[in-house]
């Protein structure tokens, strides 16, 4: 009978499963370190934002507590918003400042996030009075620091109250204030641009006043909705051309609105919701 020949298998064909498994295993567990690791760096980044936020907003509250004159107290208010953002290490490039008018004038901007305010309050020329939703007014502490900066509060859901909002702010922008609104009333988690209420366009149009709109980039990445993790992230405000009284949409707030909301998608790298929901 003839011998049982045995194939001999090279050790290097028969070592290389293995190291192809330890290999594999190692990449594994390298990836779930570095994933472990990202995630500790963001929380820890999240709990320092948070606490350069509460000594800017503590800071903010002396200077409103204890500085004589509207004015002043916003300028302080103001460079502790871009002290904050600078110390967090959220940088933000501005464009277009040039664009709003030296006199009397209406903004309006996109909302996505909480972040907003203190992104325009820091950033907007002084005279500006922010219109905000009357639920920021009942916080402690954020609401006494915005009425002493001259904040206008606004109740979305009170019809009664809605028509005497609309009343004071018209008396404000008579007495030569400039107003900030920002016309959504609200954010969504969902990216995108919701529809604009007509309250400050009325008031533009009443006042004849032109009517600036901003574009904010970046806030939904760093606050979004639904959460109070900050993400590490960057700013980019756009100042878009004043729409002036002399446009055709100055006949209606409703007109006036959409060319705003218009003005704004046109730039804005987020979707039309209002296209959205038609469909």
């Amino acid at each position: 009978m003839a011998p049982i020949s045995r194939a001999v298998v090279p050790l290097d064909v028969q070592v290389r499963p293995v190291r192809d498994e330890k290999l594999g295993f190692l990449a594994s567990m390298s990836d779930t370190v570095l994933r472990a690791a990202g995630k500790g760096a963001d929380f820890l980044w999240a709990i320092y934002a948070w606490a350069v936020f509460g000594i800017g907003v503590f800071t903010a509250l002396l200077a409103a507590l204890l500085l004589p004159g509207k004015e002043r107290r916003r300028r302080w208010v103001s460079a502790a918003g871009r002290a904050i953002l600078a110390t967090a290490g959220i940088k933000a490039a501005i464009r277009g400042l040039e664009k709003i008018p030296a006199s009397q004038c209406i903004v309006v901007a996109n909302h996505a996030s909480y972040l907003d305010g203190v992104i325009l309050n820091a950033f907007l020329p002084p005279r500006f009075g922010f219109v905000i939703k009357g639920e920021m007014g009942r916080i402690p502490v954020v609401g006494f620091l915005l009425r002493r900066i001259g904040s206008e509060f606004v109740e979305r859901f009170d019809v009664s109250g809605s028509v005497r909002d609309a009343r004071r702010l018209l008396k404000v922008a008579d007495a030569g204030e400039s107003l900030a609104f920002f016309p959504e009333g609200t954010f969504l988690h969902k990216p995108g641009l919701d529809r604009f209420r007509a309250g400050a366009f009325a008031v533009a149009i009443n006042s004849n006043l032109p009517v600036v709109p901003i574009v904010i980039f970046g806030s939904r990445n760093i606050l979004p909705a639904k959460t109070l993790m900050p993400r590490h992230g960057h700013l980019r405000l756009e100042v878009l051309n004043p729409i002036e009284p002399t446009d055709p949409a100055f006949e209606n707030s409703k007109d006036l609105a959409e060319l705003a909301r218009q003005r704004i998608l046109g730039v804005l790298d987020e979707p039309d919701l209002l296209a959205e929901t038609a469909i």
